[in-house]
């Protein structure tokens, strides 16, 4: 909701993002949820991190701020990625810069260039679009992909 409506937070939404940039913060450590749970001095569980991670759960300040720093970010890092990502894309969309993708060299990636590439010769198709989450799945599956890692590689592009 925020963006549309000044001053509201959707809630749910902040949650699920946050939630994505722990995962993708954690797997970028090259831990397991068991491999964090050992790092932190709370006796949080595994299960715990997974709902965290989920979106299911509420993390509160004190504890986002351990696991933040177990993982050597800074707290202020991740909640302004987070921020960032709820307010500029809208909900269910990310913005996605064509011209970006079709310079993609990686092989993995050579479905998202060659996609990119046939929306550029399209009559009238800019180079931004607004792409459904939906089809961003879609996308990652074809690129062997996690989702949330798609999502921050389509916002490195812009």
């Amino acid at each position: 909701m925020l963006g549309s409506e000044a001053g509201v937070v959707d809630a749910d939404v902040y949650q699920r993002i946050l939630g994505e940039e722990l995962r993708m913060l954690r797997r970028r450590c090259g831990w397991t949820r068991k491999d964090l749970q050992r790092q932190l001095p709370s006796g949080i569980s595994v299960q715990t991190l997974a709902t965290y991670e989920l979106g299911s759960r509420q993390c509160s300040v004190v504890r986002l701020v351990e696991l933040c720093l177990a993982m050597d970010e800074l707290p202020q890092h991740l909640i302004a990625r987070v921020h960032q990502r709820v307010v500029v894309d809208e909900p269910g969309h990310i913005r996605v810069n064509l011209r970006s993708l079709a310079a993609l060299v990686e092989p993995h990636l050579e479905p998202l260039r060659r996609w990119a590439e046939d929306r550029l010769r399209q009559p009238g198709s800019g180079e931004e679009i607004r792409l459904e989450l939906g089809a961003l799945y879609r996308m990652a599956e074809l690129c062997d992909l996690d989702p949330a890692e798609l999502v921050v590689l389509m916002r490195q592009l812009r």
